[in-house]
């Protein structure tokens, strides 16, 4: 079977990591990257091999950095099946234009608004909703790591109600122009964060209310999740619940930081320390008065990635089983 045909329109913190994930499958291929600019990250790209396709008025520009440009990115997206579009947010909304006129299906970040693409994806929650559709949105790191856990919580006892506080790192360790270096900023005052009503476009019927705060920190984000169940359970049924699922990682063994996380995946030589899945601390997952709590740490660089593959998978019905596509992604990255 011939190998769908990926581009991805904007090779920045998640476009390079999508485009490394996609080129892993054996089910799906890179056929080129773009950059406006000739940067570090376009050298980059050129040396591991991609094809480079930049703005029409820009390929001079790319040709006397020593690294070429296959074409313009109007030819990149007419050579695709699917456009990963990882531009930063609320540019990729004036790229669906360029998609529909070329007839390609389309993927959109959470930085863009759910009626770009009317459908908004998480793997485990709605995977084959997404069957055959040709726009797609993958909703933010933070959304995605709540609907994995919410989904499969709110499947074996039932959820009334989350509650979830976001400490929110205040930017990507590569950006050198945004902070707070010394505040702690509430974002948004007005409650709720964009996160609850986020987390409803994938599972609409969960009543979430949503806080947050960006801190000074690059690593990760930290939420404290709180769920009141229909269904009496103990926390070693949510536990159970939770370790079923291959995309959430128990930490423990004296982890008490997003720190250690990521020098855990450093430790086990994951690319760019990624840490694909949702980190719960199990022993802070505790039943009170029919409520659940917990803490989980979520490494925003990485974890939409494997969701951006899955959804390929969807998009282009290479798979109709969600679960066979998660374990095939997973399997493939080294998850």
């Amino acid at each position: 079977m011939a190998k769908a045909k990926i581009a991805v329109n904007g090779y920045g913190t998640i476009g390079k990591r999508v485009a490394d994930a996609v080129q892993a499958q054996d089910d799906m291929e890179i056929i080129g990257i773009s950059k406006t600019k000739p940067n570090y990250e376009a050298a980059v790209a050129h040396q591991l091999g991609y094809d480079i396709y930049a703005p029409a008025a820009n390929l001079e520009a790319f040709e006397k950095a020593g690294m070429p440009a296959a074409g313009s990115i109007e030819e990149m997206v007419e050579k695709a099946d699917v456009v990963v579009d990882c531009t930063p947010g609320g540019i990729g909304k004036s790229n669906k234009a360029l998609y529909e006129e070329a007839g390609v299906k389309a993927i959109w970040q959470g930085g863009e608004d759910h009626e770009l693409a009317g459908y908004s994806f998480n793997a485990v929650s709605n995977y084959e909703g997404a069957l055959g559709l040709d726009f797609v949105r993958v909703v933010s790191c933070n959304t995605t790591g709540l609907c994995r856990v919410i989904y499969p919580i709110d499947k074996a006892f039932g959820v009334k109600k989350v509650r979830v506080t976001l400490a929110r790192r205040a930017t990507d360790p590569n950006d050198i122009k945004k902070g707070p270096i010394n505040a702690i900023v509430p974002d948004p005052i007005k409650l709720p964060s964009h996160h609850g009503p986020d987390v409803k476009t994938v599972i609409p019927h969960i009543n979430i209310t949503s806080a947050a705060m960006k801190i000074p920190t690059t690593l990760m984000h930290l939420h404290t999740v709180n769920m009141d169940l229909k269904n009496e359970c103990t926390a070693e049924d949510v536990r159970k619940v939770l370790g079923s699922q291959s995309r959430v990682r128990f930490v423990g063994q004296g982890i008490s930081s997003t720190a250690e996380i990521i020098e855990v995946a450093r430790d086990i030589k994951r690319p760019r320390n990624d840490m694909w899945e949702n980190c719960v601390w199990q022993d802070s997952v505790t039943m009170h008065e029919g409520e659940l709590y917990f803490f989980q740490a979520i490494h925003q660089e990485s974890i939409v990635v494997p969701e951006n593959v899955d959804a390929i998978r969807a998009m282009m019905e290479l798979e109709s089983d969600g679960a066979k596509s998660i374990l095939k992604t997973n399997k493939a990255i080294g998850l």
